[in-house]
């Protein structure tokens, strides 16, 4: 199976019309996104290389002069608050980037959304729904949508997330939601905010990037995620110094802490070797990288899951050249680099492997490195 890309732009405003009734004055729309490499180092102030994915969230939205906020996600009921109330569940997303952003001249609006990313799969549905609102309230109140403003609206749509919904997120996903490039990945300087747009030309290599949801969704917000975060900013309080800037963990006493730190050690280094090989053209040499990363991820941070393992293992014993994990983990979606050829035998290995596991159907999609959030 495998999941389209296309709809959300026309659905939301036909949905609009259907709830809200008129037109709306925009549909603005922004993408969900696989980290080819550089999982769980952008709290940590390290360096990843993310790309936007073709499947988009959408939102279609109209000011009102009243004060209220009405929301409506399709399969979910109308949200109606007062401006400034809290809110909580998916509308809290959107919510709360109006509170984080606090556009000039706002005075309400009626927000529809419709999306094709799989949520809960670790494709970044959140920051996709709030980098579509973010965009659309800076075009309808005028704000600046060049780099630099998007890079403020992403800082914004960051803390909706952190401070609004309570999901202590790093900021990687909105980055690449609202500053990504079309054929490119986004190696991303977590520190500074400092861009490099890198070519990844898997059509000219003859190669794949396959995204594997494994159905397992997964939840930031359930304390397992948070408590990464707090090892890694443990690790680098009593070393004294940010992980980005250590060679070495082992002045760690406490061994979790000491995996913890290695993991954003070794894969910050990951993704320097990884940008190299784009720079150069040499897509095929991100392979390994990919199965180091996910041993990592397994083993010193934690963050796999049986499902998980079982895609990335079926994979590689079809022919992939590489897989890991992607996302925060506990669940969601695997990638594995592969032969444009042998996609379909992995595939089949992968569904057969979670059906031997008792594990939920895979539903595939290709990653071909698209666009960031802009006006349908």
């Amino acid at each position: 199976m495998t999941v389209p890309d296309g709809a959300a732009c026309d659905d939301a405003p036909r949905a609009f019309t259907t709830v809200f009734g008129g037109n709306p004055d925009g549909t603005w729309c922004a993408p969900g996104r696989v980290n080819l490499i550089g999982e769980h180092v952008d709290y940590a102030g390290g360096v990843c290389l993310p790309m936007a994915i073709p499947q988009v969230t959408a939102a279609a939205v109209r000011r009102r002069i009243d004060g209220r906020l009405r929301m409506y996600s399709m399969g979910f009921d109308v949200v109606d608050v007062a401006l400034g109330d809290r809110v909580d569940g998916w509308a809290a997303y959107v919510a709360g980037v109006v509170w984080a952003l606090d556009p000039p001249d706002f005075h309400g609006a009626d927000i529809v959304i419709a999306s094709e990313v799989p949520v809960g799969a670790g494709l970044s549905s959140s920051a996709a729904l709030e980098a579509s609102v973010a965009l659309a309230l800076a075009g309808l109140c005028g704000l600046p949508v060049d780099d630099d403003g998007r890079n403020v609206l992403a800082r914004a749509c960051m803390r909706a997330e952190n401070d609004y919904v309570g999901a202590p997120t790093g900021g990687m996903d909105q980055q690449i939601a609202l500053r990504g490039r079309a054929g490119h990945a986004l190696l991303l300087d977590c520190a500074d905010g400092h861009v490099e747009h890198i070519p990844v030309d898997t059509a000219a290599a003859g190669l794949t990037v396959l995204v594997v949801d494994t159905g397992t969704g997964h939840r930031l917000v359930d304390g397992r995620y948070g408590s990464r975060r707090a090892a890694v900013e443990d690790a680098a309080r009593l070393l004294g110094s940010p992980l980005r800037e250590v060679d070495s963990v082992s002045a760690l006493d406490d061994p979790i802490l000491r995996r913890r730190a290695r993991h954003v050690v070794t894969e910050i280094e990951r993704v320097h070797t990884a940008a190299d090989a784009l720079r150069s053209g040499r897509v095929h040499d991100l392979g390994p990288l990919l199965d180091a990363s996910h041993r990592s991820l397994r083993d010193d941070f934690e963050v796999s899951c049986a499902e998980l393992d079982s895609a990335v293992d079926a994979a590689t014993a079809a022919g992939a050249l590489g897989a890991r994990m992607v996302g925060g983990g506990f669940g969601g979606s695997a990638i594995a680099l592969c032969e444009n050829d042998d996609v379909p035998r992995i595939e089949a290995s992968v569904t057969a492997a979670a059906e031997a596991g008792g594990f939920p159907s895979p539903v595939f999609l290709r990653a071909t490195p698209s666009r960031s959030a802009h006006r349908c």
